[in-house]
């Protein structure tokens, strides 16, 4: 089945609106754009950069957003954009500068970063086409990465949803994949709120120390991105290295997949043994494994839900807000959006994601009966 055929597969009465494919020669540049739903407003969501992206992924993504910017109550719609490519290449301002060519007469998507991209990415494209979130500071921007809003947002969900299952997160242990800037900021907040972090993973490995890992002694490895890499190189002392899909089969009360979609499917979902599985990635988990831990007892908070912190603080830079209005805006959105997930779930006796969808799809739905569709 082709790209479209599996698309098609997927469209229903929400979107998507729009799925393009940009392709440029001399570059071997590869892109993707979905605009799925701009009942709200434009279509807000990142572009990734990554070379095994595929359209299916993209509409994913953008189906995600238009969930997420929902739940939210921020005036976007959902959509998504991607480049086929290495994030590491070393072309990539060319790169980026290409695609924002062909993305500007595309003005009902509005652009941010995502994994493979960040704010330098964001600024090139706002240079070309005067749109974009996710801005450096020069530019009027919060520099997202930098404050954390996602990884913020993330632990703000931990801190609410462990009420619902008796979790106290003083003295509770986390595992986190992923430890770019969602990653990162989920550790710091999270180990803030008395949480111990004792794994985490990328790509290339991972580490682990049942005594809990030392943030600042991560970071003293590579000031900022801190790759797992290096940890895996020796550099970081203390901890055993594993294989990074072995994060999945930890010992801790709560998981974090914080990277690539589908880690955790129906073929490694039994070795989870997280009382508390909180989506800081997009699309991480399937739909079949969510629904197979909610029957082990464990509460997913979906990503749309549980990831939203980015895209709460993103509204707010548009409207040249402060750091401090965008953490107040998340973690009282945040807060609000999973107690009625989880209430509605609990009440309705429905898996977190359908009570967290059928809340977004009601906002989308009536927008579009709004506007005459």
């Amino acid at each position: 089945m082709g790209a479209e055929e599996e698309i098609f597969g997927y469209a229903d009465e929400l979107g998507p609106e729009k799925v393009l494919h940009f392709y440029d020669r001399k570059l071997n540049l590869r892109g993707i754009l979905v605009v799925d739903n701009t009942a709200l407003g434009p279509g807000f969501g990142g572009i990734r950069m990554a070379p095994d992206v595929t359209t299916k992924e993209v509409f994913r993504l953008a189906r995600a957003m238009t969930f997420k910017n929902s739940a939210a109550g921020i005036p976007y719609g959902g959509a998504k954009g991607a480049i086929l490519g290495d994030p590491a290449a070393e072309n990539k301002d060319q790169i980026i500068r290409a695609y924002a060519g062909f993305l500007r007469p595309h003005t009902d998507y509005m652009p941010g970063p995502d994994m493979g991209t960040n704010e330098q990415c964001m600024g090139i494209i706002f240079n070309e086409i005067g749109r974009a979130v996710g801005l450096p500071r020069e530019l009027g921007g919060l520099d997202l990465d930098e404050v954390g809003a996602t990884g913020y947002g993330v632990a703000e969900v931990a801190e609410v949803a462990a009420g619902y299952i008796g979790l106290d997160l003083k003295g509770a242990t986390a595992v986190i994949e992923g430890f770019g800037a969602v990653g990162q900021a989920a550790f710091r907040c999270l180990a803030g709120k008395g949480v111990k972090i004792v794994a985490l993973s990328d790509v290339n490995g991972g580490i682990c120390d049942p005594d809990g890992l030392d943030y600042d002694a991560l970071l003293t490895v590579e000031p900022k991105t801190c790759r797992v890499t290096k940890l895996w190189n020796r550099e970081y002392k203390g901890g055993q290295r594993f294989d990074g899909a072995g994060l999945f089969q930890m010992e801790a009360d709560i998981l974090i997949p914080g990277a690539r979609p589908d880690v955790v499917t129906m073929n490694n979902v039994g070795d989870v043994k997280a009382r508390m599985v909180v989506e800081a990635a997009n699309i991480p988990v399937t739909r079949e494994a969510e629904e197979y831990l909610a029957e082990k007892g464990v509460l997913v908070v979906p990503d749309f839900i549980a990831n939203a912190g980015g895209v709460i603080a993103g509204a707010v830079e548009v409207q040249r807000g402060t750091e401090e209005e965008a953490f107040h805006a998340i973690k009282a959105k945040i807060g609000e959006n999973v107690r009625a997930v989880l209430d509605m779930a609990h009440r309705d006796k429905l898996y977190p994601r359908v009570a967290a969808e059928r809340l977004a799809r009601e906002r989308v739905v009536t927008a579009m009966r709004g506007g005459g569709e």
